[in-house]
């Protein structure tokens, strides 16, 4: 096998090529599950890294006296960043901080979010122009976009801020956020969705105060 790939030109190119794409994807989402704290994948992908290095990159390196392999292997780390950037970025790890201003004091864009399976909290502060609502989100990362996209259908002048948060104690976000709840919508549907909440919310509402009513007409 090894001959056969010594022998051909354009094998050993493909070869090399490939070889750096795998090694580099591996050792980029090695190096972001390390900035991100999950230790235990960072040594699971770094098992993976070293497997291919020294498996597949030993035979890449003692082939680069050629300029033709040289440039293969270039590409290949540059391709290889890339990858493991794309593959990390579906993979979506973690938490994501939103902060929102709103000038929309007429609505309650903190319940509605609320509703909608985000971790919200809010308060009141003054800007040039007045009282404006602020809002701090979480969400999951990988519904990051879904949550801006929202927070735009809801008031398109909201001014928003999003970073990612290196650590996370205390308080009730990470329980409160219902991943289920906010993947069952899409952003332009969200005022079809808020309104079923509320009338759903309002039906438990009024069998709960029914149950009650009627539990305190037997009592007496």
């Amino acid at each position: 096998m090894l001959e056969m790939i010594s022998e051909s030109a354009i094998l050993m190119v493909l070869v090399i090529f490939t070889i750096n794409i795998v090694y580099v994807s591996f050792l980029t989402l090695r190096t972001v599950a390390l900035t991100k704290g999950y230790r235990y994948l960072a040594a699971f992908l770094s098992i993976m890294e070293t497997f291919v290095y020294v498996i597949g990159l030993g035979l890449v390196l003692d082939n680069l006296d050629q300029p033709v392999n040289v440039i293969a292997y270039a590409l290949g780390f540059g391709v290889g960043i890339l990858l493991g950037l794309y593959i990390e970025e579906k993979l979506a790890l973690g938490y994501m901080v939103v902060n929102v201003t709103t000038g929309q004091r007429d609505r309650d864009l903190p319940e509605h979010l609320r509703s909608l399976g985000y971790g919200v909290t809010h308060g009141t502060q003054y800007g040039r122009d007045g009282e404006r609502t602020t809002m701090q989100i979480l969400t999951p990362r990988r519904f990051q976009r879904k949550l801006i996209e929202t927070i735009k259908e809801l008031d398109d002048h909201a001014f928003i801020i999003a970073y990612e948060p290196k650590t996370i104690h205390g308080g009730f976000w990470t329980k409160k956020v219902s991943s289920r709840k906010v993947a069952d919508y899409e952003p332009e549907d969200v005022e079809e969705i808020l309104e079923e909440i509320y009338e759903e919310e309002a039906v438990e509402a009024n069998g709960e105060t029914a149950k009650k009513e009627e539990v305190q007409s037997r009592k007496e």
